[in-house]
């Protein structure tokens, strides 16, 4: 997506241009995401998901009777889905020739720190929506920007997740290395992000022809906006 300035990832496998690596990705399931994307959305929303990956939330939403369409830059992330059409292309660049009722951005691609990406991110959203439908996005809540502190979890299947080297180098935003280890398998990726509180995301979602229009949680990390 961007340069290695921006996202940066290490480890065996593929590891994508934002850093992501495929290996792990392949390892992760769903953590309560579909159901909640579900609730949100009529019976049977045809759905566009991008920045897809290996489909950890693609096959759940195929189950639960939607028709989806995954896009990602990689073609190694992809080659882990079945059952759904799919698109390699990177987002800011994506252009089918058809609508969905809703499109879905998650994993907090929209809090990129290159704010140019950012907009054609959220261009490509009002593309593909359909007039009368939305588009999800994921975002950390903004104050998590301020207290977010080095850590390490045991997720007590094997893997250890860790966040090290935490910066703050300019205002909003946020530079991090996350590092997965899993067995002898070990990978980092570093990212640098920006805060987007409700009153700049607004601004940014209106330039795109995007109202918000709520929050799918009290915690306002799951955001709802509209075309205008």
């Amino acid at each position: 997506m961007t340069s290695p300035r921006i996202y940066h990832g290490t480890g065996p496998g593929p590891i994508t241009p934002d850093g992501c690596a495929v290996d792990y990705y392949a390892t992760l399931t769903a953590n309560g995401e579909p159901e909640r994307v579900h609730a949100a959305v009529p019976p049977g929303a045809s759905i566009l998901e991008l920045g897809a990956g290996t489909g950890r939330v693609t096959r759940p939403l195929l189950e639960l009777g939607h028709e989806v369409v995954a896009v990602d830059e990689s073609p190694e992330m992809l080659a882990h889905i079945t059952g759904a059409e799919t698109v390699c292309s990177p987002i800011q660049t994506l252009a089918l020739p058809r609508t969905f009722d809703l499109v879905l951005l998650m994993s907090f691609v929209v809090e990129t720190a290159d704010d140019d990406l950012r907009a054609a991110f959220l261009r490509t959203c009002r593309r593909h929506v359909v007039p009368d439908g939305c588009v999800i996005l994921q975002r950390k809540p903004p104050e998590w920007y301020d207290t977010v502190q080095p850590s390490e979890h045991d997720a007590g299947d094997g893997r250890t997740v860790r966040m090290t080297d935490i910066s703050r180098p300019g205002p909003g935003l946020l530079k991090a290395t996350m590092e997965y280890v899993i067995g002898e398998r070990r990978w980092t990726h570093t990212f640098l992000s920006r805060r987007l509180d409700d009153d700049r995301l607004g601004r940014e979602l209106g330039r795109a022809g995007l109202t918000l229009s709520g929050f799918l949680d009290d915690d306002r990390g799951w955001v709802c906006a509209v075309p205008r």
